[in-house]
């Protein structure tokens, strides 16, 4: 029986180890083109204006966080 759980232990440790050997492939990491760029200012333009919308919308309360 314990003959069987160390070959059990040592396949999953080897195993483990193949995957981290395969597992360190580089990758080149994209910069944002300038379209993606525009499109993340105009969302976050357009958050801050529905939240500066909901605001007005409610005259007893003038603090914009």
């Amino acid at each position: 029986m314990a003959y069987q759980l160390e070959n059990l232990v040592q396949s999953i440790k080897s195993k483990v180890r193949s995957l981290k050997k395969s597992s360190k492939k580089p990758y080149v990491k994209m910069d944002k083109s300038s379209s993606v760029k525009v499109e993340i200012r105009s969302r976050k333009a357009r958050k801050l204006i529905d939240k500066t919308l909901k605001v007005a919308d409610r005259p007893g309360q003038r603090t914009v966080s």
